[in-house]
């Protein structure tokens, strides 16, 4: 008994010793396979016998990682090119600044010379004839300058020489020495634009400082008349014709240019609404309305309209009393011009007006005030033109015929 024990008791040892080897063995092999399959797959991988990819993702990898400089950084550059930079490209350079130069009181300044900027504005280069080139602007932009200079984008400053001025259409034309102006605007058609339409103000707003500014806005109305007050006596003597846009436009851009996507210039900014309770109400003169003002302007220093030789005031301004009193209009006449004076041989003393007579119809257009006498006679006819005239004396209506002469004032 003890033998078999002995026996079976050293089989059993041996066996478990076999079975410890195997065990033993069987791991060793399990870990070797797995680091085989470990190292053969990304290789399988990258030789294209596998249809993915194993390899840690980069950016996942350092976007993990603490350390910053594991991050790959790439700076982008674009080659921005649209045709709102086209267009700003093209007319930008023809855009100058206007400075606006008068003469203090001279006593004050020890050196007997205290002159500097009364004023900035804007400007557009329009044309260059041999060594001159033409800049148009606003009026009141060089109103009362003793001395004019434009600035180029460049910073050039350039004497300027101012050959005429038009307060009714407040445009004014300069002449410069053109060996610095590398470019000419060029003219659009203001009477194809259409509303919505996208355009681009470029000017010197608050003056040097932000010298060549653009903003960008669309045509908001079209054939808008704006009532203005030329001698600032709170009377309306005129309703400019303009453009209406949402593109900002702030004081010193006065003058500057009103572009299309083209990059043509198809208006002269001129004036801003300027009250607490509007905003993006811009105002440009249309440049097919200002293209003959500028050529006279160029030309002669005047702009050459026809001329009647009268003084006027609307009949509605008069008081009832003086209505009937002094004018002798019928009651149910309350409009009208009424003749203040008639100067001497004049067109208007040639064709048997007198002092007190009362304008109510221009070749059969009634004539309500004084703004409605001033366009027809400036807008609708011309230098030699004959036209007729109807008009209450001593409250009877009677008719003439005026032959308009050139006005040389």
């Amino acid at each position: 008994m003890g033998y078999y024990d002995d026996h079976s008791q050293g089989r059993n040892q041996k066996m478990n010793r076999n079975r410890g080897s195997f065990l033993l063995a069987s791991i060793v092999g399990a870990i070797l396979g797995a680091m085989l399959v470990v190292i053969s797959i990304p290789a399988l991988s990258n030789q294209g016998f596998l249809p993915y990819n194993v390899q840690p993702n980069q950016s996942e990898s350092a976007g993990t990682n603490d350390n910053q400089d594991n991050f790959i950084q790439q700076q982008v550059s674009y080659d921005v090119n649209t045709d709102t930079t086209k267009a700003i490209d093209k007319a930008a350079d023809a855009v100058v600044g206007i400075n606006n130069i008068q003469t203090s009181n001279f006593w004050y300044d020890e050196g007997g010379d205290n002159q500097g900027p009364a004023g900035t504005g804007s400007g557009v280069v329009y044309k260059k004839a041999g060594n001159k080139a033409f800049v148009v602007t606003n009026q009141h932009v060089v109103e009362g300058a003793t001395q004019l200079e434009v600035t180029l984008n460049d910073g050039t400053k350039i004497p300027a020489k101012l050959l005429g001025g038009d307060v009714w259409t407040d445009l004014a034309v300069l002449e410069i020495d053109a060996a610095k102006i590398k470019k000419v605007a060029e003219f659009g058609n203001s009477d194809a634009l259409k509303m919505g339409e996208p355009v681009m103000a470029i000017g010197n707003p608050l003056g040097a400082t932000f010298s060549g500014s653009v903003t960008q806005g669309i045509i908001s109305g079209i054939n808008r008349t704006i009532p203005v007050d030329i001698n600032q006596d709170g009377i309306m003597d005129w309703q400019a014709e303009v453009l209406q846009t949402d593109a900002a436009i702030n004081p010193g851009n006065s003058g500057g240019a009103l572009i299309n996507i083209a990059g043509q210039l198809i208006g002269i900014n001129s004036m801003k609404i300027a009250q607490n309770a509007v905003e993006g109400i811009g105002l440009s003169i249309p440049i097919n309305y200002a293209r003959p003002i500028i050529n006279d302007l160029e030309q002669f220093g005047v702009v050459k309209r026809p001329y009647m030789g009268v003084d006027l005031k609307s009949v509605a301004e008069i008081p009832g009393y003086y209505q009937e009193e002094a004018l002798k209009l019928p009651r149910d006449i309350t409009y009208g011009v009424a003749l203040r004076q008639v100067v001497p041989n004049s067109p208007a003393a040639q064709a048997g007006l007198q002092e007190l007579d009362v304008i109510v119809e221009m070749d059969e257009k009634t004539i309500h005030d004084v703004i409605d006498l001033r366009k027809h006679l400036y807008q609708e006819t011309k230098i030699g033109d004959q036209m007729k005239i109807k008009y209450y004396r001593e409250g009877k209506l009677q008719t003439t015929t005026i032959t308009l002469a050139e006005d040389r004032s």
